[in-house]
Formats: structure tokens, sequence, C-alpha cells
């Protein structure tokens, strides 16, 4: 009888221990009802081309893994999520040893805002603004620097709004 009582016991301790623990994301409260999203393109405000829709793409594919919200056309959505790609800025992050006029790391900060409106009303549910930076050591071939410091800057900057919007703390 002791052991069974010592038995029920522990696993009441055990099993009260995940008491507060749930699976998934933890929307934010006036996003709780919202689970299928419109992302339509970025607007670009930067003369990077191409840049609205690397941007876009890699916050489409962050949504996606996170799980939080489906993605769907605008005509099957709850709600739309909107931005603008606000600038990105270019600074040397270090340079050559022996010219220190020569960058041999480039860092790039971008920056935008986005709005996630009702997608029968239009009335705004949610703000904000997303930040990312990232850095590249600098190739022969600039181009392709430039390109994959864009990109980690975009991957970045996705996390960091999906984050947003879909982490209720």
């Amino acid at each position: 009888m002791k052991q069974i009582s010592l038995f029920l016991a522990s696993l009441c301790l055990l099993l009260s221990g995940c008491a507060g623990y749930s699976l998934g994301g933890q929307k934010p409260a006036h996003l709780r009802n919202i689970t299928k999203i419109a992302v339509p393109t970025f607007e670009n405000l930067t003369l990077e081309p191409r840049l609205a829709v690397l941007v876009t793409n890699a916050i489409i594919k962050q949504l996606q893994n996170h799980g939080s919200y489906q993605i769907v056309a605008r005509r099957d959505a709850e709600a739309v999520l909107e931005g603008q790609i606000q600038n990105i800025t270019r600074t040397q992050f270090r340079s050559d040893r022996n010219n220190i006029l020569r960058t041999s790391q480039i860092q790039a900060t971008l920056n935008t805002s986005y709005v996630i409106k009702d997608a029968a009303s239009g009335v705004v549910l949610h703000n904000g603004n997303a930040t990312a930076e990232s850095y590249i050591i600098l190739d022969s071939n600039l181009q392709l620097s430039e390109t994959q410091l864009l990109e980690d800057a975009a991957q970045r900057l996705a996390y960091n709004l999906t984050d947003q919007i879909s982490e209720g703390w």
C-alpha cells in the first residue's frame, strides 16, 4: 500500500511539471484568431533592385516554417501582412589590415515597417518595425558578395518579423 501511494505521489509530481506548457507558438492576443494570412510583395523604398521580392519570399518561407499562420491568396485570407522596406545601409565592418581605406568586411542594416490588416474590413490589427543586420567578408567577386549579404539580411529580417507576429511575449 505504501509503495502504491508513493508511486502515485511521484506520478502526480512528474505530470504536474508540464501543466503550463503548450505546443506551438503563442501568438499575441490581438492576433490569436488569425490563422490564414496573405503576404503581398513588400514595397521597396530603396534603390536596390529585386530587394522587395527577396524580402517577401524570405518572410513567407519563415512564416511557413514557424507554422503559426497558413499563407494563402488575398481572397482566402483573414488578414493581410503589408510592408515597406524603408532603407538599407551599408557600412564598413572591418578594414584591410594593410590599408584601412580598403574594406574587407561589410555590414548591412535592413529596416522595414509592416502592418497587418483585417482582410474584410481593412482595419489595422497590428503594426510594427523589423530590423536586421548582416555582415559578410568581401570576395574578389563583389556582386556575389553583395547578393549573399542581402540574402542573409533578408532571412534575418524575416526571422525577426515572424518572431514579432507569432510569439506573444
